[in-house]
């Protein structure tokens, strides 16, 4: 069983990067008590590039807490925060910041079960420009393709509520696609065009 750690939300807002006005809605932020999930995502959360985000098969982000360890102290190392900074759930751009289920694990159209709705893994994130920015160095992106802690979408299967704290049960599903390997293969993909 794992649980959730941390629900998180945003709205989409403005934000320079190199010079440049982009939407953004990856500055997530925790939020209490239970938040309506439905096919298009989290009550209270938006998305500004629908291209890459959000829809029926990307409603939810989930992101493992067991990596912020390693984001904290890299982003020491750029100097993009003090060592002793805590980064805040949510900075990786996830709605679920989620302890006990880390991409290795696993696969397209494992299901998540929680006591009031059920979500299935789709597909592995990618990082864009707004990843490097959000975490404060050039670098962040790179890394996180080297070890593919890319977190996964979540796609909606029955509606209903989440809260911070709840647990949920981890169902297997067919077991053909791994988060890690596909993330990997369209990394690779994407370096050869």
């Amino acid at each position: 069983m794992g649980r959730i750690a941390s629900l998180n939300v945003a709205a989409a807002q403005p934000v320079e990067i190199h010079g440049r006005q982009v939407m953004t809605a990856i500055g997530k932020r925790p939020v209490e008590g239970a938040r309506r999930v439905g096919p298009l995502g989290i009550e209270g959360d938006e998305q500004a590039d629908l291209s890459v985000h959000g829809g029926l098969s990307k409603a939810v982000y989930a992101y493992p807490s067991e990596h912020y360890p390693f984001w904290q102290t890299v982003r020491g190392q750029a100097r993009a925060a003090l060592w002793d900074d805590t980064l805040p759930p949510g900075a990786l751009g996830e709605n679920l910041t989620l302890s006990g289920l880390l991409e290795k694990d696993v696969c397209v159209g494992d299901v998540l079960r929680f006591a009031d709705c059920e979500l299935a893994v789709s597909e592995p994130r990618f990082p864009c420009f707004k990843f490097n920015a959000t975490m404060g160095f050039d670098q962040a992106a790179k890394l996180m393709f080297a070890n593919a802690w890319c977190g996964f979408y979540l796609a909606v299967r029955i509606a209903g509520t989440l809260r911070a704290g709840e647990s949920f049960e981890f169902i297997a599903g067919p077991r053909e696609v791994g988060i890690v390997e596909l993330f990997r293969a369209r990394a690779a993909a994407a370096k050869q065009r």
